[in-house]
């Protein structure tokens, strides 16, 4: 029969169709197995409404074969079948979807899930094939008609020869080029990978012949090949499942599987929704952080699947950035998809979807903090630096979403503790929330200024990793509480009589003062003060940088130069008090020597470096001596 055009009418358009839409080309057995399923959906519907249909449901299936000597590769169906007419209209005009025209027709009756909109899904068999022939038979005729393309330069359409109704798609694999592998489209294990990654849950058996290596009957080391029909996929997916139905190894067997993890997942999330919108979710909470959740190489996402049929690995618009950690699969029917089905549209449907995951996985967390502390703690030992994380980002736009769930070690007991439980034991009056921070709660612990407000009776957090003050900031205040960093020249609990006492000392001995401030250099100031009880000296800083600030930014990439301007206090009670007034009076250059071992002692005990460390030694010894 004469070779056809087209009805496109445009080379560059059938070009698109290979070459363009779709990035990945492993997606054609996809799209060739959901147009199978798509023509059994629609014989199957067509037996429930005309009676004169007689089909065993039972038998339908979805077969894939592998010829490796011809480089033939088909898919068979037993499902509605085409005639000529229809060869002609669904795979002669690129663009059309016989299986969307199906729906639209019969959808007024009743919902029927197709799985095809958009009639190029067959095309892209043309990014791996060099040659397609489909052999169909409509359900009823007598005839069977063959469809042959090599691509572009048109198609022709003949008689044909098949036994029984449905459809086979042979396709002639490529061979390989310097850039491509296209052998592998011939390997049993690729085309069987490839079925469980993308069409593992399609609603029909899809059976291929397996090759397996078994013991030789009769002996107890020869082996033989075996090549046995096997059904491939899962045909149900887990979460379709009644719940009551799944055992807890189903789920974890699941998560193992799925996402290549070890150890059992923390908490499982297993719901669906209808309504505006309907879908089903499996979620997973993992026990730990993979090994680069915390680099730019991680990528966040829930698998994404479209009835069943995998659209996206990694969809990241389902999940915000503080829930990255979250593992797990979400199926919709009502999904925009692009014309590839290798992205989403995007549209209020994945806006609302999002959504209600989002507050799934809120609650979820929520209950784990209130009724299961000791995983929760677990939990947020693996993932609380991304929930702070999500607190500063976008200037703090999530900063109430996220606050209660933050866990900090306190004063009170040694333990975690919330924000929520730390206002619930303050005194009365208090309007403040303390905090001190250091690299560990030891450190924290130690540091004069946290014992002279514990001395007070206020209970102090400890901030132990390198942004927890970033998102102090960050929230400003809680329940109307003010935070305040213990260290911080603004926190001041004396009273009003012993601040009058405090300044007239400091003013007397102004010029002391002075000569210790021009000898250190690195201080704005240097002042006595009354709340260190036994401590000799402290820093503390002024404005919005910290010490603790100063040692974060000190390791970022262009920060050079941010430092937090630090006041060293002396403890006018301490006998290192007489000691500086009288070398004041005697020995200027000794008092210099003075302040600045004592500023480098200072630094120490805040866990900052000591710029000159030689010279330091150098004084102490000479002190000593």
């Amino acid at each position: 029969m004469a070779k056809k055009q087209f009805k496109a009418e445009s080379k560059k358009l059938m070009e698109l169709m290979i070459n363009s839409i779709y990035t990945n080309k492993d997606i054609f057995l996809r799209e060739l197995i959901s147009n199978a399923s798509d023509a059994i959906d629609k014989l199957h519907y067509k037996s429930l409404t005309n009676r004169k249909i007689k089909v065993n449901t039972n038998e339908f299936a979805i077969n894939v074969s592998i010829d490796k000597e011809n480089r033939k590769l088909i898919i068979s169906d037993n499902g509605i079948g085409m005639d000529k007419d229809e060869l002609e209209s669904n795979l002669g005009t690129i663009a059309r979807s016989g299986s969307l025209l199906f729906k639209e027709e019969n959808d007024k009756k009743e919902n029927i899930d197709i799985i095809g909109q958009f009639g190029v899904g067959f095309y892209s068999a043309f990014m791996v094939a060099s040659e397609i022939c489909v052999i169909s038979k409509a359900y009823g005729a007598e005839k069977a008609y063959k469809w042959v393309s090599k691509g572009i330069d048109g198609y022709s359409i003949s008689e044909g020869t098949k036994d029984s109704y449905g459809t086979d798609i042979i396709l002639t694999i490529k061979d390989n080029t310097d850039d491509e592998d296209y052998d592998k489209y011939l390997e049993e294990y690729t085309i069987q990978s490839l079925i469980k990654k993308y069409s593992d849950y399609i609603t029909y058996p899809i059976k291929m012949n397996i090759s397996r290596s078994e013991l030789k009957e009769g002996t107890n080391d020869e082996y033989e090949t075996i090549v046995k029909e096997e059904t491939v996929n899962s045909l149900i997916p887990l979460w379709k499942r009644p719940k009551n139905k799944i055992s807890a190894e189903d789920y974890d067997t699941f998560y193992s599987d799925k996402f290549f993890d070890y150890e059992k997942p923390m908490k499982v999330l297993h719901f669906s929704m209808e309504g505006r919108i309907s879908f089903n979710a499996l979620l997973y909470i993992p026990a730990h952080a993979p090994y680069d959740y915390y680099s730019k190489e991680y990528e966040k996402g829930l698998q994404l699947y479209s009835n069943g049929v995998l659209i996206m690995e990694k969809c990241s618009e389902l999940l915000p950035d503080y829930f990255s950690f979250v593992k797990g699969v979400i199926d919709s029917p009502d999904l925009s998809l692009n014309i590839s089905r290798e992205m989403l549209q995007q549209d209020k449907v994945l806006n609302m979807i999002a959504k209600n995951v989002e507050n799934k996985i809120s609650k979820e967390i929520t209950n784990m903090l209130k009724n299961d502390r000791e995983n929760y703690e677990k939990f947020f030992d693996a993932f609380g630096l991304q929930l702070k994380v999500g607190i500063c980002n976008n200037y703090g736009m999530d900063k109430e979403k996220l606050q209660d769930f933050l866990l900090f070690h306190s004063s009170f007991n040694n333990n975690y503790t919330t924000l929520k439980e730390y206002i619930s034991r303050m005194k009365e009056k208090q309007e403040t929330i303390y905090y001190a921070c250091s690299e560990s709660v030891d450190k924290a612990r130690m540091l004069p200024q946290t014992e002279a407000v514990i001395e007070k009776g206020f209970e102090v957090l400890y901030l132990t990793e390198y942004g927890d003050e970033f998102v102090m900031q960050t929230l400003s205040e809680y329940e109307g509480k003010k935070f305040a960093n213990v260290c911080a020249s603004e926190t001041n609990l004396d009273s009003d009589e012993d601040r009058e006492e405090i300044d007239k000392l400091n003013k007397d001995n102004k010029e002391m003062l002075d000569v210790m401030q021009k000898a250190i250099n690195d201080v704005k100031e240097v002042r006595f003060t009354r709340h260190l009880k036994d401590h000799p000296v402290c820093l503390t800083s002024e404005g919005g940088i910290s010490t603790q600030m100063e040692k974060v930014m000190q390791v970022m990439p262009n920060s050079d130069g941010i430092k937090a301007t630090m006041i060293l206090e002396v403890n006018e009670s301490h006998p290192i008090a007489d000691k500086l007034k009288k070398l004041y009076k005697k020995d200027k250059q000794e008092l210099e020597n003075y302040s600045k071992i004592l500023y480098a002692q200072a630094r120490l005990i805040e866990g900052l470096p000591i710029d000159n460390p030689t010279e330091l030694s150098n004084l102490i010894c000479k002190e000593l001596s």
